[in-house]
């Protein structure tokens, strides 16, 4: 197979990918499988996927189709070649307002389609979870639902027409045709032809339909993904006395790929919704309780009805980014039911709002109500959108897992059907996750499970068969939105009947007879319990680290953590930081999810000495910046930045680090020689000649310019100055003097010490080691361990909430709160030190707060201000901090640039092989953002690594806050 995947990749302008790396970050999706492809490819356009269908039907290899890889059934994992269409096939081609459609790619991301249609008022209903990475391919795929499927239906009921390959490598049109031009594609003498004979054959026959409209789910239920949807296409001029046309797109949709391989979607748009919106959460005491209130909240004209449980409720206390989402919670609930109303007017929506109260108070079953408005709505909505990563957070083996996470039922026997399925759930002692679509009659359900072990795999399947014999009594759907892949598959014939099933058989064999499109999907699969993710009863490795990894139960389930929701692909345009990489390559080996794929990979199932010893874990951690991104807005809070760091370090220990790493690693120390002779190191670093031999030498970036140290050091600096001292101080702080600040940035740290000294502050600066960022950036973990403890034994003594430890430079002071935690040796005195370390905007707006600091101390003058925030303090604080103390001059306009990483990562933007994906995720949103700023506006950067990266790329001089400040006060 090699040799004629040779043969493939010279005629094939795409990228084509055999090696191990790429085979393991593809072998999982969001679901509990796990199967190592033959090969994974990135086709650029048609001609490539052509070849690809004409390669697999010589070659009897399946071809696995993918665009974010968030399924939860195992659709796109599989032995064959998978087919990443997610890079190139990105276009939208055309936006017709005369109809309201578009035309698609399959890997238009749903909410970039939305923003692009926004202009024109319109927008795409169906609304995921995952709606800022999944792809509309994906969604036609599943047939997805989401939040808003009970106002605008399901993505099979917004495809209008597709475009694909069929399994011949012929290209077909799929659309509304007519009896008579139904009868013409008859025929045709093309594989097309063949399929509407087969359809027309089974269709046709009277058996066929009485067993089709008897065994699958009733029509009414609009969320059913059984198996093919051949009851879909009954209802049309063709085969009923309905007057609507034929549509093979209804078959299309929820098909997993496996009867056509899609190039473009026509999709049927919406106008957007109504433009005022309120959203009842109404909170229960017990599951139950919500359950019952499900049917009378449904009378009343919802746009949204969805649930969170307790459980999926208490995953988001830990999360850093969502805790700040909770709140509108109250006590603590058992269940609530998120009801959003939308109307065109205020006095019109408030009407609805009263009708709906008075309905939830006449139940009785609910404790509170609260109403949330505008930007409260999109937090909750937030909140429950993250539900399917938060699971994730539970620490250990044991994990909610996808099995009868999608089943449907009718509205009105949902509270007996979650009755009976509870105790299922208690008869196999389990305390299960209820969450999502109420109102549609449709909650994620899920056991909690740990799938390595035997007894529990077998307990996965028991829990599928009982739940799958429980729906088929409420006539329900055991797939709603999720799909069957390869999770469900093996059940559709009791869902469905033998008869059935058998059609189903047909149906595919007549669109694929070699079996080539996503093969073991929907019929024909392997059981639901082979392939896992994990080996059962598998004795796990135990991996001794450095940095203390307690908190995940060790590195390899902090790694295990991740379970493929993509929430790292979204894109630039969606907002936050992660992951700052994928969004300059486009490619998967570059987000949060490949790398920790990789690891618990390689980790696992290495049998050499040093599991940390492989170069793809070197490659595929290679363009991970350590920004933390993942740390706060990963729902499972994989924290890939210390999941770096400890590779590194361990893979130093059998491989030396090069020069470059040593010398970018002991910076501070080269800073400090440097210092002593200021001039002639400031000249070396700024003559062109030196400069150039030093960046040669170094393998640093010619276009970049090197740092030069301060004429003196902040240290230095501090003795000198006495005048510092403050009379009857509002309090005392101790300034944490970072090495970027004592030696390059020195002015900055004069700044800092002039505003603290005139807003009376008595600032201390005791002698201290350098904070060790420089070290943990490289892996240099046992110098950084080091330096941490140093840190910690100095000032576990002196900080207090009354006299805090503050810093300039958020790299360094926030590692108070973040790797010193797993450096530490006390780490009682580490945590009570990383309670009381701010970076100086936290400490300034705490004490706006407390009426310390006033508008009244600072310049009435005019000024507009744009903040670029550090990704750090994005991760481990937050950007509004620096908002909020700049916005204090009663005339400064200031805004926060949506921008994401700036690229530059300490020394990462340096090393002349990653400068251009640097400057590209510069390019992402910070640059263009400045560029545009006016020239009179103030740009706002508080780390020293962003502010040189903003001059380089844009010529613009960026200050830091202090700075600003500093200027400003009176």
């Amino acid at each position: 197979m090699k040799q004629n995947f040779q043969s493939l990749k010279k005629q094939f302008k795409g990228e084509f990918h055999t090696d191990l790396l790429r085979k393991s970050i593809y072998a999982t999706d969001a679901s509990v499988y796990r199967e190592i492809p033959e090969a994974v490819c990135y086709p650029k356009d048609d001609s490539d996927l052509q070849s690809l269908i004409l390669f697999a039907s010589e070659n009897a290899i399946s071809l696995i189709p993918r665009t974010a890889g968030t399924s939860l059934a195992g659709q796109c994992t599989g032995n064959g070649i998978v087919v990443d269409v997610s890079r190139y096939f990105t276009d939208v081609i055309k936006i017709d307002t005369n109809q309201n459609r578009v035309r698609v790619q399959p890997g238009v991301i749903r909410d970039d389609l939305n923003r692009k249609l926004l202009k024109h008022e319109l927008f795409f209903g169906p609304n995921t979870s995952t709606s800022n990475r999944c792809m509309i391919g994906g969604m036609v795929g599943n047939n997805s639902s989401g939040t808003t499927s009970i106002k605008y239906g399901t993505t099979r009921d917004k495809v209008v027409s597709i475009k694909g390959f069929l399994s011949d490598g012929s290209l077909v049109e799929f659309g509304e045709i007519s009896r008579k031009d139904f009868e013409a594609k008859m025929e045709l003498s093309s594989l097309e032809g063949s399929v509407y004979r087969k359809i027309y054959e089974i269709l046709n026959n009277p058996v066929n339909r009485e067993e089709i409209q008897k065994q699958f789910p009733p029509r009414s239920l609009h969320r059913r993904n059984t198996g093919y949807a051949l009851d879909e296409l009954l209802y049309n001029e063709v085969f009923s006395e309905e007057d609507s046309k034929f549509n093979m797109c209804r078959l299309i949709a929820g098909s997993e790929g496996t009867l056509l391989f899609m190039t473009e979607i026509e999709l049927q748009l919406d106008p957007l919704p109504p433009k005022f919106s309120a959203m009842i959460a109404s909170h229960y005491p017990s599951i139950n309780s919500c359950m019952l209130d499900v049917v009378p909240a449904m009378e009343h004209p919802l746009y949204t009805c969805e649930m969170m449980d307790k459980v999926i409720l208490d995953c988001t206390k830990q999360n850093l980014k969502y805790r700040e989402n909770r709140f509108f919670i109250q006590e603590d609930p058992e269940a609530i039911l998120m009801l959003e109303l939308r109307a065109d007017s205020e006095v019109e929506l408030q009407n609805m709002v009263s009708r709906l109260q008075e309905t939830l108070k006449k139940s009785g079953l609910s404790y509170a109500a609260p109403v949330l408005y505008a930007e409260e709505i999109e937090m909750a909505l937030d909140l429950r959108k993250a539900g399917l990563g938060l699971l994730g957070n539970i620490v250990g083996d044991k994990k909610a897992v996808a099995c009868i996470e999608d089943t449907a039922v009718a509205l009105p026997v949902l509270a007996n059907y979650i009755e009976e399925f509870s105790e299922i759930m208690k008869k196999h002692d389990q305390k299960a996750v209820y969450y999502a679509h109420a109102g549609a009659g449709e909650l994620h359900l899920r056991p909690i499970l740990n799938l390595k072990k035997a007894e529990e795999v077998q307990l996965f399947r028991k829990i599928t068969e009982d739940v799958a014999h429980l729906v088929k009594k409420y006539n329900g759907s055991l797939s709603g939105e999720h799909g069957d892949g390869r999770l469900r598959a093996e059940f559709i014939e009791k869902m469905i009947g033998s008869h059935n099933y058998s059609l189903l058989k047909d149906l595919k064999f007549t669109f694929d007879p070699k079996n080539i499109f996503n093969a073991g999907k929907i019929v024909n699969a392997d059981a639901m319990d082979t392939f896992l993710r994990y080996t059962p009863d598998r004795k796990e490795p135990e991996i001794q680290t450095l940095m203390d990894f307690s908190d995940s139960e060790g590195i390899l389930r902090l790694a295990e953590k991740c379970n493929g929701s993509g929430d790292c692909r979204k894109s630039v345009e969606a907002g936050g930081t992660m992951c700052p990489s994928y969004r300059a390559t486009k490619d998967e080996k570059d987000t949060t999810r490949a790398r920790a794929n990789a690891l618990r990979e390689f980790l696992t199932n290495s049998d050499k000495p040093n599991k940390f010893d492989h170069q793809e874990l070197k490659e595929v951690l290679d363009l991970c910046i350590s920004c933390k991104g993942c740390k706060s807005e990963c729902p499972s809070n994989v924290d890939m930045a210390a999941l770096k760091a400890e590779f590194q370090h361990q893979y130093h220990q059998t491989h030396k680090p090069s020069l470059r790493d040593k010398t970018f690693a002991n910076i501070s120390a080269y800073n400090a020689k440097a210092a002593k002779i200021p001039k002639l190191s400031r000249f070396i670093f700024s003559n062109k000649l030196t400069s150039g031999v030093a960046k040669k030498v170094m393998g640093v970036a010619p276009e970049r310019e090197l740092p030069k140290v301060g004429k003196q050091t902040l240290a230095a600096y501090f003795k000198k100055h006495q005048e510092l001292k403050v009379e009857n101080p509002i309090k005392t702080v101790y300034l944490f003097n970072d090495e970027f600040t004592n030696y390059l940035d020195v002015s900055v740290g004069k700044d800092a010490l002039q505003l603290l000294k005139k807003l009376n502050y008595q600032v201390e600066m005791i002698d201290h080691p350098e904070s060790g960022r420089s070290f943990l950036s490289k892996g240099f973990l046992t110098e950084a361990k080091k330096l941490a403890n140093q840190n910690i034994e100095i000032f576990k003594d002196l900080i207090t909430s009354e006299s805090p430890l503050i810093g300039i430079e958020p790299s360094a002071i926030l590692s108070f709160r973040d790797e010193y935690l797993r450096l530490a040796e006390d780490r009682t005195a580490a945590e009570n030190l990383a309670k009381n370390s701010f970076i100086i905007e936290e400490f300034l707006k705490m004490e706006i707060s407390a009426g310390n600091i006033s508008a009244s101390q600072f310049t009435a003058k005019k000024a507009q201000i744009k903040i670029h925030a550090h990704c750090h303090q994005k991760a481990l604080s937050n950007s509004s901090r620096t908002f909020d103390i700049l916005n204090l001059p009663k005339n400064y306009k200031v805004t926060i640039i949506p921008s994401g990483c700036c690229g530059m990562a300490g020394s990462f933007g340096y090393e002349k092989e990653h400068y251009e994906i640097s400057m590209r995720i510069g390019e992402n949103s910070l640059f263009p953002a400045v560029r545009k700023a006016e020239k009179t506006t103030i740009i706002s950067a508080n780390g020293t690594s962003c502010r040189h990266q903003i001059f380089d790329g844009t010529g613009r001089k960026a200050q830091h806050p202090v700075s600003i400040l500093r200027k400003a006060i009176l």
